[in-house]
């Protein structure tokens, strides 16, 4: 007995004896009222600790990105863009970092799309297999056959015309000079073989002229030389297919052939014409280009920059427009549907933050746009529960601007800067006696908050009766 005793001598919760308990403590409507309020209190704490404690949190930190491999120190960029008033034929892509590398495989993974007026697609653009030819030292002799167009005939002649072939040139264009006698002695020879006066005829336009000026702008003429075919029942809207082939009289007037005989139903009609059969139309409509690609990088700032380049057209810049949209931009290996849906909705957000956005450059004021791109890798762990593999993806943040100035190529100039961090999100679910020691808080803390209140409310009203007694109250 008496261990038992020294046992009970270090109780911390000793309790009135039952015959005491009347005499000691009595019961009061206030502590009544106290005791039910706290006892909700309580139980509404307990529910949202309890909730709290069922769900996940995201946790979040940022760590230095490190390369295991030469492999990791390249990083996958998708692009897809859409050039409403850039040609297939003029829109050149290079890629290339801040040192100094040039990524000499491009051209092989990007693919370029023709557009008409609407957007809409026209097919696919093939790249020449090689540059286009000139007839060297080409001369001239006798009248110019040609008919010169300006804005007050042009409708008139065109119309005169099942077929017009239309050359529009810069006197000050190197490859106008040379293409001049060319197209002098390929209109002398169509004339001399298709004698029928109004089948078709070979016309020239000066886009320097102040009365041709107007014309090369309706018909959004950048480059020259610029050759174009109207036929007599095009409508107003119709795209006409412009000549890429070899400048020589030989092959202009083949070309031209073609058209002889679709007017004369001895082929069928079509836009697209291949004189050479070597798989790339000679020419063909479209007067703007969709440019897709995939390209590998290093993880070193670079850009991508699109422009018009060419090695048989000279351009004003002046009327040249890179407007465009971006379809989609974004780094790494393409997601599939069901890390979509893993990822938080601000992170889904920012792989793809220019996608669906337009730039639109003002008239007749050459422009470049300008992209910069800060790129960072996230990772994203889904609750083990789930049984779904961590997901990597690369999400990035895009300021945009404009630069326009005399003088100025326009360009799309994207610029990118892949960070070395990464942005790491994972479940943090709480610990189990984390949850206890809350429970043991909320309890503990709200019945002695409510017996502090008993207890100043007990001896507010206590006093105030004692005032009562002694008449105080008034």
């Amino acid at each position: 007995m008496s261990f038992l005793q020294a046992i009970k001598s270090v109780d911390f919760y000793r309790k009135l004896k039952k015959d005491l308990q009347q005499e000691l403590t009595e019961a009061s409507i206030t502590g009544a009222a106290l005791s039910l309020v706290a006892a909700v209190v309580m139980i509404g704490l307990i529910v949202a600790e309890f909730s709290s404690f069922l769900a996940p949190t995201t946790e979040s930190k940022v760590i230095l990105d490190h390369f295991e491999s030469s492999v990791d120190d390249t990083l996958q960029i998708n692009f897809n863009i859409t050039f409403p008033h850039l040609k297939c034929e003029y829109a050149s892509v290079d890629a290339t970092n801040f040192m100094g590398t040039h990524d000499a495989g491009l051209a092989a993974r990007v693919s370029k799309i023709r557009l008409d007026d609407k957007g809409r697609i026209v097919g696919k653009h093939e790249e020449p297999k090689k540059e286009v030819k000139h007839e060297e030292n080409a001369k001239h002799e006798g009248p110019e056959t040609s008919i010169p167009l300006t804005t007050e005939n042009f409708e008139a002649k065109h119309h005169q015309y099942d077929v017009m072939i239309v050359n529009f040139f810069a006197p000050w264009c190197h490859w106008c000079q040379k293409l001049a006698p060319v197209w002098e002695q390929s209109s002398q020879a169509i004339g001399e073989k298709h004698t029928d006066d109004n089948l078709i005829a070979l016309g020239k336009v000066d886009c320097t002229a102040t009365e041709s000026e107007s014309l090369c702008i309706k018909y959004r003429i950048d480059a020259f030389p610029t050759i174009l075919v109207f036929r007599k029942d095009d409508a107003g809207t119709t795209q006409h297919e412009s000549y890429h082939g070899e400048r020589s009289v030989k092959a202009i007037t083949g070309w031209a052939d073609h058209f002889v005989a679709q007017e004369k139903k001895e082929i069928p009609k079509t836009r697209t014409v291949d004189t050479n059969k070597d798989g790339v139309a000679d020419s063909h409509t479209g007067v703007g280009c969709m440019i897709s690609g995939l390209l590998h990088v290093q993880r070193a700032p670079g850009m991508l920059k699109i422009q018009a380049v060419s090695g048989s057209h000279d351009f004003n810049w002046e009327t040249m427009d890179v407007s465009h949209m971006v379809n989609h931009l974004s780094f790494g290996p393409f997601l599939s549907e069901q890390a979509w849906m893993v990822l938080p909705p601000h992170i889904a957000a920012s792989v793809g933050a220019l996608d669906d956005r337009s730039f639109t450059s003002d008239q007749h004021v050459p422009t470049t746009h300008e992209h910069y791109v800060k790129v960072v890798r996230h990772e994203v762990s889904p609750p083990s529960s789930w049984k779904v593999d961590p997901v990597t993806s690369y999400g990035y943040v895009v300021h945009s601007n404009n630069i326009q100035k005399e003088g100025e190529v326009p360009t799309l100039r994207l610029n990118y800067d892949i960070l070395p961090i990464v942005v790491s999100f994972s479940e943090k679910k709480q610990a189990f006696y984390h949850f206890i020691t809350q429970l043991c808080a909320i309890i503990g803390g709200v019945f002695t908050v409510a017996g502090i209140t008993a207890s100043i409310m007990d001896k507010g009203l206590h006093a105030m009766r004692r005032k009562e007694e002694l008449g105080k109250l008034g």
